[in-house]
Parts: C-alpha cells; sequence; structure tokens
C-alpha cells in the first residue's frame, strides 16, 4: 500500500496509509494531513488515485507545492517523491516493502544510520532489527520473540499537556509542534526535541537536533540511548520517568 510520511526536519511526525480516496492536506483542522505553519494554506492541495496512479493537485495555494524541488499545478508522483509544503516534507511511497535483511554486522549499521536520518520504521525495518540483535536474519527467525512490553513516561517536573503517556506507537515525538504526540509547553521549548522510537521490547530515544540536549539520570548523552525501568529522562527542560506498564 502507498503511504505518505510527514517530516519536518529530520524527524517524521506522521504516517499515513493512501486508499483509492482523496487526501487533503492543509493548515486547517478539517484536512487528512494537517500543517500547522503559517507557510501552508487552508486547504492547500489534495492528492488523489486517478485510474491507476497517484496525482497531487495545488488548490491555487499562495506558496505552491513543490515535488522534487520543481512547482506543480497537477503531476503524477512517482516512487519516492520528495513534496514540499511550506517548511514540512512529504515523502511518498508507493511500496512500502524494503530489501532483504544484510548480514549481521552490515544490517545493524545500516538500519541504525537510517534511524537516525528519518526516524522511520517500517515492518522489514523491524525485521532488520531483530536479526541483527538476534545474530544475523537466520538467527532471528529461530529465536523465541521476546515478550512486549509497553513503556510509560511520566512527567516528573515541567508543563506538557499530559502528566503520563503511555508509548503504544513505534515512533513519538517530543516538542513544541501540534504534531508532537508529547507537546511541551514551554515558551522556547523546540517544535521537535527528541523522538523515542519502540523497537519490540524496547525503547530507544534520539535528539532530534543538534542543539537538544537529553539527559539520562543526570548524565548528558548524544546518539540513541535504550531507555530502561526507572530511568529519569530530561529534554529541553522537562523531566520524565520511564517505567514499563
Amino acid at each position: 500500500m502507498a503511504k505518505l510520511y510527514l517530516k519536518f526536519e529530520q524527524a517524521v511526525l506522521k504516517e499515513v496509509a493512501l486508499s483509492e480516496g482523496a487526501v487533503t492536506v492543509g493548515r486547517l483542522p478539517d484536512n487528512t494531513v494537517q500543517i500547522d505553519n503559517l507557510a501552508v494554506s487552508g486547504h492547500h492541495c489534495r492528492i488523489f488515485w486517478d485510474h491507476d496512479h497517484y496525482v497531487l493537485e495545488d488548490n491555487n495555494s499562495l506558496n505552491g507545492s513543490y515535488v522534487n524541488n520543481q512547482r506543480v499545478n497537477k503531476v503524477t508522483l512517482k516512487d519516492d517523491d520528495q513534496i514540499l509544503i511550506g517548511k514540512h516534507t512529504l515523502h511518498f511511497k508507493e511500496s512500502t516493502s524494503a530489501p532483504a535483511p544484510a548480514p549481521h554486522a552490515e544490517a545493524s549499521q545500516s538500519v541504525m544510520a537510517g534511524m537516525e536520518k528519518t526516524m522511520m520504521f517500517t515492518a522489514k525495518n523491524k525485521a532488520q532489527l531483530e536479526a541483527a540483535v538476534a545474530g544475523g536474519a537466520g538467527a532471528a527467525t529461530q529465536a523465541t520473540p521476546a515478550r512486549e512490553r509497553t513503556g510509560i513516561l511520566t512527567v516528573v517536573d515541567g508543563k506538557t499537556d499530559e502528566p503520563r503517556y503511555v508509548l503504544t506507537s513505534k515512533l513519538t515525538v517530543i516538542g513544541k509542534s501540534d504534531m508532537a504526540s508529547i507537546k511541551l509547553k514551554a515558551w522556547f521549548a523546540p517544535k521537535v526535541a527528541a523522538n523515542v522510537m519502540r523497537r519490540e521490547a524496547k525503547y530507544i530515544i534520539a535528539a532530534a537536533d543538534k542543539d537538544v540536549k537529553i539527559s539520562i539520570n543526570g548524565e548528558h548523552i548524544s546518539g540513541q540511548h535504550e531507555l530502561n525501568e526507572g530511568d529519569t529522562v530530561e529534554v529541553a527542560g522537562i523531566k520524565f520517568q520511564f517505567t514499563f506498564e
């Protein structure tokens, strides 16, 4: 099935599965994909199925719709097209299948690099990661799957829209953006501060930008870090405690 991945800078904010209906994109909340940014028109564009392909049609938007850096009015979409709407990008994937897993070392390196770059998961990515952890694709198919546990972030200090978050999604975005799963309330909070990625029974946290500082149990971390039961996590001045349900 074709999909759209809404991205801001390097973070994937939303995943939308495309069917044979129309998907609308714009600033107003009645759109299928809402982008809360003044550079985006109320009803900016739409993407729809036309016989045997998907088409993007601009809705006379003020700042225009761009596909692969070219301004368009109406265009047939191809796999991997990059659609620029204001400051956000929609990545169009005609098929969500991925290549077969590589051997252990290469799979681990390439998959983790992909996570750092886009923070985007597919079912095949999960299979590759499981194979890397178990010692290769062959070992993963024979290993007993780990029991899935659901992570929870509870606010200890600071202001967010909720006091407690159950991390059921593959990707949880922390930031001030309306697209964020955990919305920060501080005036100068980053629009996208950090991402928490769910990988089977594990949760991995990473900063969304090099300027964002993350501390675990009082120690600054860089890159990706696995969360453990009882960890105190500080992101953009907000303190959370991580536990399993």
